[in-house]
């Protein structure tokens, strides 16, 4: 095993344990108007991830809670981050694309890594079919819920 590879394990190791962003959501009549929530499951293995974005930025504008195997919980980690770390825009244009492209490429390639930051970790993540719903499921959640807040924009 390279160092990179365990760099990259240790990565996603680290993320799912300490998962930035997971917290307790919103009940959805105490969402205020303006809110994206999105539930999204993996059928094959049974992971679980919902996702609650509001109108604002940083931290504090999206959350998460989510169980499953520490692929997709680290996935929903690295996801949270970026979004508080990049903004919105530039998550949904370049960033969540770009994760996209990479969980396709089956292990070819190389990530940009000064766009995904810890996100490249999953390249060796696309090597497996298996396991790359797991890496995308909490970025679908995200995406989808972010879409939600767009359209109620006023």
């Amino acid at each position: 095993m390279t160092d990179l590879t365990q760099l990259y394990q240790q990565v996603i190791l680290d993320h799912s344990r300490e998962r930035i962003g997971s917290g307790t959501l919103l009940a959805p009549a105490d969402r205020p108007a303006g809110f994206g929530s999105s539930h999204q499951v993996n059928p094959t293995c049974g992971d679980e991830i919902t996702v609650e974005v509001g109108p604002g930025s940083g931290a504090d504008a999206h959350r998460w809670e989510g169980a499953g195997c520490s692929i997709s919980m680290a996935a929903a980690s690295v996801a949270s981050e970026l979004l508080t770390d990049h903004g919105r825009d530039r998550f949904a244009a370049e960033i969540a694309p770009a994760f996209r492209t990479l969980m396709a490429s089956r292990g070819r390639g190389e990530p940009d890594e000064e766009l995904l930051g810890d996100a490249s970790a999953f390249h060796g993540v696309s090597k497996f079919p298996g396991r790359i719903k797991c890496a995308l499921l909490a970025w679908v959640a995200f995406e989808d819920a972010l879409a939600q807040t767009a359209t109620t924009k006023e």
